[in-house]
């Protein structure tokens, strides 16, 4: 009796854990795991044993952002994402709420341990998500993407103090989550061409839906011109910097030059998620089995700085 009890609560605590996990399921790839590289490659003293902290951190917040993302139309997430825990009938709204709401204390209080820059990043980007999403801040293509990119920022910012073994971060950290932030805001739109007839039919407004010419041209330039800077002032040698450009000038090329919703998939592909990347900062090398991806790799300059010209 007791056994079968005890074996019904964990099969019950198994459950609630995986609704939680579902949550933030499709992010993982392109959110969690991109974003701890960066914070381990900025973070000014890095020491293994604290290394888990960072994705600890950003996934507390992740989870935050996206129940108060899917609970505002779950709808049409019923249509579109039916596997997500609303629509597959794991959780009710109104649960996924409350949970919505208590983790804004959640995360404060973690963050409060990892000391002052992490709880400011945490208090700004609780205010950010409300912003984004009970006020509807992600309705307008330019409000979305610089919303989305200081978002994209806190989560930087508060990885690289919680994988940093001082729980700081320095100005060359500072300097890296500005510089991925700028670009972040201006090459967003690169994830919104593959949904843009979506997008008219639904009166979302995006730089593609708004701006379709210039929206794509600008891929096409400024991605090779962000490769190019962010090589100069990370002191790429010669032969990296040419790579870099040239497969940034390739990745934006493919927005002007191939239009479909298939071909806007696989760029966007190119731009953000990659298959294999080899990252080394001091004694740690990383390889993350993904898709190619232009953004992830300018993510690991910082890292290559500090391997050969940081202090």
């Amino acid at each position: 009796m007791f056994s079968q009890a005890l074996t019904v609560r964990a099969d019950s605590i198994a459950r609630h854990i995986e609704t939680v996990f579902l949550f933030t399921k499709n992010d993982i790839r392109t959110t969690l795991i991109p974003v701890t590289i960066f914070a381990l490659s900025a973070a000014s003293k890095y020491d293994p044993i604290h290394a888990w902290n960072a994705p600890l951190w950003i996934w507390f917040h992740l989870l935050q952002f996206n129940i108060a993302n899917q609970i505002q139309d779950p709808e049409e997430d019923r249509k579109n994402k039916p596997s997500r825990p609303i629509p597959a009938g794991r959780i009710s709204v109104d649960s996924a709420a409350d949970i919505r709401w208590v983790m804004i204390p959640v995360c404060l209080m973690l963050s409060l341990w990892y000391g002052t820059q992490a709880l400011l990043a945490s208090t700004v980007f609780a205010v950010l998500t409300i912003w984004y999403n009970e006020l509807h801040g992600d309705k307008m293509g330019l409000s979305k993407n610089v919303l989305t990119a200081i978002l994209y920022g806190c989560l930087e910012v508060g990885g690289t103090v919680a994988g940093s073994r001082n729980s700081y971060i320095d100005k060359a950290g500072a300097l890296a989550v500005a510089l991925s932030s700028t670009v972040f805001a201006t090459t967003l739109h690169a994830q919104d061409f593959k949904d843009e007839e979506g997008d008219r039919l639904t009166g979302r407004r995006t730089l593609p839906t708004m701006f379709p010419k210039a929206a794509r041209f600008s891929m096409m330039l400024g991605i090779p011109l962000w490769s190019f800077v962010l090589s100069r002032i990370w002191k790429l040698d010669a032969l990296s910097t040419t790579a870099f450009v040239a497969y940034g000038a390739y990745v934006g090329s493919r927005f002007v030059m191939h239009d479909t919703v298939g071909a806007d998939k696989q760029s966007c592909k190119f731009y953000s998620v990659s298959r294999i990347t080899t990252w080394e900062h001091a004694t740690m090398k990383l390889i993350m089995d993904s898709y190619q991806m232009w953004y992830s790799l300018g993510h690991l300059l910082p890292g290559y700085w500090r391997f050969f010209y940081g202090v």
